[in-house]
C-alpha cells in the first residue's frame, strides 16, 4: 500500500483562493524543500523529523469521516513525495473536488488534469525566487491558480513585471495575491493594486481572522 508522511488532517474552513470560505479537509503533507522567509508552518518543513507515516487507504478512511467533498493537499511540500501523484488520481476517482498547494519548484505535469493547482511562485522576499521552476507555466490548466506572497513594496513591483512578462492572466484562471500577514498594509496593498489595474484576486488568510493567526489545525 502506498504511503505519504502526513502532518496534519483537519477539516476546516478554506482560507484563501477561489474557494475561500468553503468547508474543506486540509491533508497536510510533511517535509519541504524550500525555507521560505516568511513559511506560517515551519513545524511541516523538516523531512527528517516529525510527521507520520501513513498508508493512503487511512488517510481515505480519515478524510471520509469528515463527510466532506473538497480536499486540499497542502505541506510542507505535497509534490516531493512520490506517491502523492497516484493518491490525487484516487481522490479524483472516488469523485473528491481535489486541490494541491505546491510552491512551484517541483514538477507540476504529472498532475491528474482533474487537481487544481495552486502553484505558489516565489518572490524575492521569500529569499527562494531562485527556485521557481519556469517550466511549470507551461502546465498551468486554466482551472489552475497562481499565488504570489508578498511582503514588501519590491515584492509587488516584482510581481507585477512579472505578471506583464509571462502574460500570467492568459495561462491560468486566477492570480493571486496574498500579503506576508502583519508586514503590509492592507490598504497600501489594495491601492497598488488598483492604481496598475492587476487582473488579480487579493486575499487575506481567512482562517487568520477567524482563529488564532498561530493555531494548527485550522
Amino acid at each position: 500500500m502506498p504511503q505519504l508522511k502526513i502532518s496534519e488532517i483537519f477539516h476546516s474552513i478554506q482560507g484563501e483562493g477561489s474557494r475561500a470560505g468553503l468547508p474543506c479537509v486540509f491533508v497536510r503533507l510533511h517535509g519541504c524543500g524550500l525555507r521560505c522567509t516568511w513559511c506560517d508552518t515551519p513545524y511541516a518543513l523538516d523531512h527528517r523529523s516529525g510527521g507520520e507515516m501513513m498508508e493512503t487507504g487511512s488517510i481515505l478512511s480519515r478524510i471520509a469521516s469528515h463527510r466532506c467533498n473538497f480536499v486540499e493537499l497542502t505541506g510542507g511540500e505535497p509534490l516531493e513525495q512520490e506517491d502523492c501523484f497516484s493518491f490525487m488520481t484516487e481522490l479524483c476517482d472516488q469523485g473528491f473536488t481535489v486541490a494541491v498547494e505546491t510552491g512551484g519548484h517541483v514538477d507540476i505535469s504529472r498532475v491528474d488534469p482533474r487537481v487544481t493547482i495552486i502553484m505558489d511562485l516565489k518572490a524575492p522576499g521569500s529569499g527562494m525566487m531562485k527556485k521557481n521552476r519556469m517550466e511549470n507555466l507551461d502546465y498551468l490548466k486554466p482551472a489552475d491558480e497562481v499565488k504570489f506572497v508578498l511582503r514588501d513594496r519590491a515584492d509587488y513591483e516584482w510581481m507585477r513585471d512579472f505578471i506583464t512578462r509571462e502574460h500570467l492572466s492568459g495561462r491560468c484562471g486566477e492570480i493571486l495575491v496574498s500579503p506576508v500577514f502583519g508586514d503590509i498594509a492592507y490598504r497600501d496593498l489594495a491601492a497598488w493594486i488598483l492604481e496598475d489595474r492587476l487582473p488579480v484576486r487579493l486575499q487575506l488568510q481567512l482562517h487568520k481572522f477567524i482563529w488564532d493567526p498561530d493555531a494548527r489545525g485550522v
